[in-house]
């Protein structure tokens, strides 16, 4: 059996994957975890606990809480909320952890399962090994004052989370006519409150979660929409988030797509030229475009590359102090102001720059070009065996020595479903989609289960 932790929680098909006993179960053992290495020393424990509009959310939320509570911890049932807002609520509350109930971008009959540290720091890859190992571990049970309460938020936990938007930039969004495409998703209510609330002439859809329709054919992963709509609506520009808001990705004017390298590239350089890029770095991961790191290159920013994950790029930014980071999906993390990817919180800054500036995206985004690039799914393999088959990385190193320096080839295993991923990028685009089905052949073959 694999690591029930991904790279981003558990997550998997609710009420068969992620069950209402596993998530319990996983509340009881995150508890007993922490309690055994001190973070509920000297005080009652509390926890936040949201979710995503998911209907499994409903029942596995109260699985959560009911695990954490008859551990002895205290809950705040915060309901519908971003992934981000949790994570900042678990700091500005000073709740001893955190808990999210969501499968992020992916579709409705999935939910995950992600813990938060105080703080709102994802856990590390060592504490959630240990949760996985006190599942179903016998334990004493704490009895009469001693169980956790449970308690339901009215609404406050929202205010304070639109209230924390408002306060990272500065002056307003008046003027400014920003489409949204809230994925009927957990941003669906706080997205455009939050921007209508800092000034912005919102234009909002799919904002009319009903449990079943989060991320079908909208938000990030489908921005179509988003884009007749930014058109239509003469709006200065759209933003799409997924289904936890933990994402954001933009489209200019026109219509065209702005994703999360060339979100990250325009931040990056308002940043550097306001002498607010710390270590005048950007964290990014394998994936980003190449196209990024070399506009980068040539307006003296540096770059670090990570492994794919947003906790990744986080832990080398805190390694290094660095400030702004993220993935070409559109997680970006503004440290300043976050602890994670924050889809609003990315509008937000995009947004506050496009004012400031008096420049239209489409023009902002024009100064990150970026290559070609194809990438392949390649599934029905053994995705273990990807980074030890010798004639594989053979094949791949010729194909790197091939493309040169405008050019560049990776190959990863999913950290959430059974494939492999090719990514190649090259000077044109078919010399991309050549070298990448050639070489998701030569995966296919070589690691065939």
């Amino acid at each position: 059996m694999g690591r029930l932790f991904g790279t981003d929680g558990v997550r998997g098909l609710a009420n068969k994957d992620v069950t209402a006993e596993l998530a319990l179960d996983l509340g009881v053992a995150a508890a007993h975890v922490l309690g055994t290495a001190g973070e509920f020393e000297g005080h009652r424990p509390r926890a936040v606990v949201g979710r995503d509009p998911r209907a499994s959310g409903e029942f596995l939320s109260s699985a959560v809480a009911a695990g954490l509570s008859s551990a002895g911890v205290d809950v705040l049932d915060v309901g519908v909320l971003p992934t981000p807002a949790l994570a900042f609520l678990t700091d500005a509350l000073g709740a001893d952890l955190g808990c999210m109930l969501s499968a992020s971008h992916n579709p409705m009959p999935d939910n995950g399962i992600k813990f938060f540290a105080r703080g709102g720091l994802k856990l590390d890859d060592s504490v959630e090994d240990a949760i996985e190992q006190r599942l179903e571990e016998p334990w004493d049970r704490p009895t009469g004052a001693d169980v956790g309460r449970i308690h339901r938020d009215t609404g406050q936990a929202g205010s304070l989370y639109v209230e924390h938007l408002a306060k990272s930039i500065e002056g307003s969004l008046e003027g400014l006519r920003i489409a949204v495409d809230c994925a009927n998703g957990a941003a669906s209510e706080v997205g455009p409150e939050a921007l209508r609330a800092a000034g912005a002439d919102v234009v909002v859809i799919n904002a009319s979660p009903d449990g079943r329709n989060i991320n079908e054919k909208c938000g990030s992963t489908h921005p179509e929409q988003l884009q007749a709509v930014t058109v239509a609506s003469e709006a200065d520009f759209g933003v799409a988030f997924d289904g936890d808001a933990d994402r954001c990705l933009a489209v200019d004017h026109t219509g065209a797509l702005v994703d999360g390298d060339k979100i990250m590239g325009i931040l990056a350089l308002a940043r550097a030229a306001e002498g607010r890029l710390a270590g005048d770095t950007l964290v990014v991961t394998v994936m980003s475009n190449l196209g990024l790191i070399l506009a980068m290159q040539r307006a003296g920013i540096s770059t670090v590359q990570t492994g794919v994950g947003d906790r990744y790029v986080l832990e080398a930014m805190r390694e290094g102090g660095y400030s702004l980071g993220g993935e070409q999906s559109g997680h970006i993390i503004v440290s300043e102001f976050a602890t994670t990817g924050d889809g609003i919180l990315t509008a937000f800054q995009l947004a506050a720059h496009v004012r400031r500036s008096g420049r239209r995206l489409a023009d902002l985004a024009g100064e990150i070009e970026k290559l070609p690039q194809a990438l392949v799914n390649v599934s029905g393999v053994d995705k273990a065996r990807a980074d030890h088959d010798e004639e594989l990385r053979a094949e791949i190193a010729r194909a790197e020595a091939a493309l040169g320096a405008t050019g560049r080839v990776v190959l990863r295993p999913s950290g959430t479903e059974p494939l492999v991923r090719v990514m190649v990028e090259a000077a044109t685009q078919s010399e991309a989609d050549g070298v990448a089905a050639l070489l998701a052949g030569t995966v296919k073959e070589r690691l065939a289960l």
